[in-house]
């Protein structure tokens, strides 16, 4: 419709010129002696039209001549863009798809762009990272310096490769960096985890824990477990006399010490410093929470010296403990140990006949029949004695 409607106003118009021109009688008289030309005025105005149209196409080409070179190169820049983007596009599909020498090589091409540099940089080092190529990840990630606007997403993934390595005195600078910069987002945090705790720095992997935690960034099972980790480390430090390592034990969470696992670890290093007073509360107060057999053996190492009040409290405690568990082979032999140190000998054998009994693990046997051989031995009776020895060593060898 609008091509009809368009020839139709240009037919209307050729009409029109030439009705105007049949009657337009005009001429033009033009001297150039000893020339005279005679011209019709419609000849001449026809003329004169396409003289304008004439200078007006030699102006256009002489102007389309001298920008040529500048179209050229925009239309080269446009076309290396173009492929640049399409290489980054193609860089990172065959990132996903795992094909990680694709990606590089496509990487290499997006970089030839420098607005694309720095991501392809880090498609690059993220593919070649995947490969093993560690030495050509390092430079994928120096070329990806050299453009700060993407420093975090640098760091990052720099902190992220790292972390993978378990090349955490890298990560851990990386991640230096990035609190330097101010970033301190879920994830970062979930990295610097990782790293600090490859690193071993229990105090900082206690720290991000809690602060992951408050986020609900982290799952429970795993922040209790990270946090086992990190007191039993710090519990089990040699460096620590035994007034650091009350400090180090007052320092953790009331809540926190009555957790089995935090107990067991400090019982055991109250333990080999000497504090048995300090062992002995501590596995009381976790029993209180929790029963756990595995507290009990630093229980009975931590016994108090015979006839002290402090033993006949902790005879009466395994005593209530027998009533709520009575086929618990670690208790009997712990309650029976107690019984032959306060030389209730008597009491003694019957516990530790009976852990003999109900015993399933072979160290609780052997440890069993020696505490009773060296009853037996105290008594003088060493027919008995020897059997319990032979028994004990025998069940060493199994």
């Amino acid at each position: 419709m609008r091509i009809f409607i368009r020839l139709l106003v240009l037919f209307t118009f050729a009409v029109g010129l030439a009705i105007g021109a049949r009657y337009n009688p005009g001429n033009i008289v033009v001297f150039f002696p000893p020339y005279r030309i005679d011209l019709s005025l419609n000849l001449a105005i026809i003329a004169l039209l396409l003289l304008f149209v004439a200078f007006h196409l030699a102006l256009n080409a002489i102007e389309s001549a001298r920008r040529m070179p500048a179209k050229v190169a925009e239309y080269r820049q446009g076309k290396r863009e173009r492929d640049a983007n399409k290489a980054l596009r193609e860089s990172i599909r065959t990132l996903f798809e795992g094909r990680f020498g694709y990606a590089e090589k496509a990487a290499s091409r997006a970089a030839e762009l420098p607005e694309n540099g720095s991501i392809a940089s880090l498609i690059g080092a993220r593919a070649a990272h995947h490969m093993g190529q560690f030495s050509r990840r390092d430079q994928w990630l120096e070329d990806a310096a050299t453009d700060n606007s993407h420093k975090v997403a640098r760091l990052v993934t720099a902190t992220e490769l790292h972390v993978d390595q378990h090349d955490s005195e890298k990560a851990l600078e990386s991640i230096k960096e990035l609190q330097a910069n101010g970033s301190r987002h879920i994830q970062v945090l979930r990295w610097a985890l990782k790293a600090n705790q490859q690193a071993r720095r229990w105090q900082d992997v206690l720290k991000l824990v809690k602060t992951l935690e408050k986020h609900h960034a982290i799952h429970p099972a795993l922040a209790a477990r990270l946090k086992d980790l990190s007191y039993e480390d710090l519990l089990k430090d040699h460096g620590h006399d035994g007034e650091s390592l009350k400090r180090v034990w007052f320092e953790i969470p009331s809540s926190e010490r009555k957790r089995v696992s935090v107990a067991l670890h400090a019982a055991t290093a109250f333990n080999e410093r000497g504090l048995f007073d300090e062992a002995r509360a501590v596995v009381e107060k976790a029993m209180e929470e929790k029963w756990d057999e595995r507290l009990l053996k630093p229980y009975r190492d931590a016994a108090a010296p015979e006839g002290s009040a402090a033993l006949l409290a902790q005879i009466e405690n395994c005593e209530r403990w027998v009533s709520e568990h009575p086929s618990d082979a670690e208790l009997a032999l712990t309650l029976g140990t107690l019984c032959h140190r306060q030389k209730l000998w008597g009491k003694a054998q019957r516990h530790f006949e009976q852990a003999i009994d109900d015993a399933i693990a072979g160290d609780t046997v052997r440890e069993a029949n020696l505490k009773l051989a060296q009853l037996f031995d105290s008594l003088g009776q060493e027919e008995d004695a020897a059997r319990c020895y032979k028994r004990c060593a025998l069940a060493s060898t199994l």
